[in-house]
C-alpha cells in the first residue's frame, strides 16, 4: 500500500476506526471460543484472512520483499503480533482467566511501550504524557473491575496472557522499526499465512482441531478475519508509522470502553458506576498522552 501524506483528521478517523474494531473484537472472540479451541480458532482465522487477501494481491500487485532480511523481519513481526499476542490471550481466556484481567494486563502495553520507546527508540515524553499513561491504566482498571475474578486465574492462564502482552508490545515496536517501508498488502499476507502455518500444529496437537460449526462461529470469524486481522492490524501499523509510539498505543486503553458499551447495547449488561468513572479517567489519560506536545 503506497504511503499517503499524513492528515490530521485522517489519522483521527483511523484511530477511532481501530478503537471500535479492537473493542468490538472482544465480543466476537468470546463468541468464537465457545465453538472452537484457541489455536484451532486462530489458525482458521489467519488462514481465511490470508485467503481473503489473495484477490487483492492479484488486483493491486503490491511490492514484495526483495532481500531475505525483509522477509525475516516481516515474519518475526507477524508472529509476535498475531501468533504470540492472540495465541497467549486466547489460550488464557480458554483456561478460565477473566476478561477483566486480560483487558487490564493488556492495558499495560502503553506503559511498556513508553518505557521502551523512551529508553531505546529516542522518543522523549513530557511529564504530562507519563501522567496520562498512568492515569489511563488506572482508568481501565476501574472500567473492568467488575470482571476481574482472581479465583478463576491459574498460573497457566496468567502466564499465557503475559506472553500475549509481550507479543503485542514487541510486535508493534518491531514492525515500526524494521518493517516501516514494507507494503501493507503483501506484508499482511505473509504475516497471516506464516502465523496460520505456525499455529496449525498446535491446533492439532493441543486442541485436537475440534470445531463445532455454527452460524455464530461463522459470524465471529467473518468479523475477525476482515475487520480484525486485516483492517485493524494494518490501521495500527499505519498509525505507528506516522506517529509517536506511545501516543498511538495509548489508544489501546479505549477498546475495553467499547466492549462495555456493546455489552450494554447487545446483552443489556448495565455498567456499574465505578465503570463509568473509569471511562472518564481513561479518556483523560488518553487525552493527556495524545494532545501533549512531546520534546523534539
Amino acid at each position: 500500500m503506497p504511503a499517503s501524506p499524513p492528515s490530521r483528521w485522517g489519522d483521527r478517523g483511523l484511530a477511532w476506526l481501530f478503537v471500535w474494531i479492537w473493542g468490538s473484537g472482544y465480543l466476537a472472540t468470546k463468541t468464537g471460543l465457545h465453538y472452537a479451541a484457541p489455536f484451532t480458532f486462530l489458525a482458521l482465522r489467519f488462514a481465511l484472512a490470508a485467503a481473503c487477501l489473495v484477490p487483492v494481491l492479484i488486483v493491486v500487485r503490491p511490492r514484495w520483499p526483495r532481500a531475505p532480511r525483509e522477509w525475516v523481519h516481516l515474519i518475526v513481526a507477524g508472529l509476535l503480533m498475531h501468533a504470540v499476542q492472540l495465541g497467549g490471550s486466547h489460550y488464557g481466556q480458554y483456561w478460565g482467566i477473566s476478561a477483566g484481567i486480560v483487558a487490564l494486563l493488556f492495558s499495560a502495553q502503553p506503559l511498556l511501550t513508553a518505557i521502551i520507546a523512551s529508553r531505546w527508540l529516542g522518543e522523549r515524553l513530557v511529564a504530562r504524557q507519563w501522567a496520562g499513561v498512568g492515569i489511563g491504566l488506572a482508568g481501565v482498571g476501574l472500567v473492568v473491575w467488575h470482571k476481574i475474578d482472581v479465583h478463576a486465574m491459574s498460573p497457566r492462564s496468567l502466564a499465557a496472557v503475559c506472553v500475549g502482552l509481550g507479543g503485542i508490545t514487541a510486535g508493534t515496536l518491531y514492525q515500526r522499526v524494521f518493517c516501516r517501508n514494507a507494503d501493507l498488502y503483501s506484508g499482511a499476507f505473509i504475516q497471516l499465512a506464516v502465523a496460520s502455518l505456525v499455529l496449525a500444529p498446535l491446533a492439532y496437537g493441543i486442541d485436537g482441531a475440534h470445531i463445532d460449526w455454527s452460524w455464530q462461529l461463522a459470524a465471529a470469524l467473518a468479523y475477525l478475519v476482515i475487520l480484525g486481522s486485516i483492517v485493524a492490524v494494518n490501521t495500527l501499523h499505519t498509525l505507528m508509522r506516522r506517529g509517536q509510539a506511545t501516543r498511538v498505543t495509548s489508544l489501546l486503553y479505549l477498546p475495553p470502553i467499547i466492549a462495555v458499551a456493546l455489552e450494554y447495547a447487545v446483552f443489556d449488561v448495565v455498567p456499574s458506576g465505578l465503570s463509568l468513572v473509569g471511562v472518564g479517567i481513561t479518556c483523560l489519560g488518553v487525552a493527556l498522552v495524545a494532545l501533549a506536545r512531546p520534546h523534539p
